[in-house]
């Protein structure tokens, strides 16, 4: 039985309505595919404080989540399959710099399409082209 992972990812939006994209790094699983910040939600952890400790972590900046998830996904790989929550958040303090990932973007949302995204985001990705 494939093992089942519970992870978060930040949408965080700027003022000009901008979406944060993080390429994946060649050192990582699914390298050089873009995906939403975020990470894997420890034990006795509720998704809101796991998005924001990852996004510390990841990106050295703070986050306020809205507290309101925008996609959950579940997404079979070859190997294990991920419980994808997708929340909406903002940048409270710093700037997002990236310490795992390859290269941060910011994109508007009619142009996620362009990038070739983790098959796990791409509902979510779907849902935030939809939205305008």
């Amino acid at each position: 039985m494939k093992k089942l992972v519970k992870v978060v990812a930040a949408i965080i939006e700027n003022d000009n309505n901008e979406i944060l994209c993080a390429l994946r790094s060649p050192e990582m699983s699914m390298p050089n595919m873009w995906e939403f910040p975020g990470g894997k939600v420890e034990a006795n952890e509720d998704i809101y404080s796991a998005l924001e400790r990852e996004i510390d972590e990841e990106l050295a900046c703070k986050i306020e989540t809205t507290k309101e998830v925008l996609n959950d996904n579940t997404h079979e790989y070859e190997t294990f399959i991920i419980n994808l929550i997708s929340i909406k958040c903002k940048v409270v303090k710093g700037i997002p710099t990236p310490s795992e990932h390859s290269k941060l973007i910011w994109l508007k949302r009619e142009n996620l399409d362009s990038l070739k995204w983790a098959p796990a985001d791409i509902p979510a990705v779907e849902q935030i082209i939809k939205e305008k």
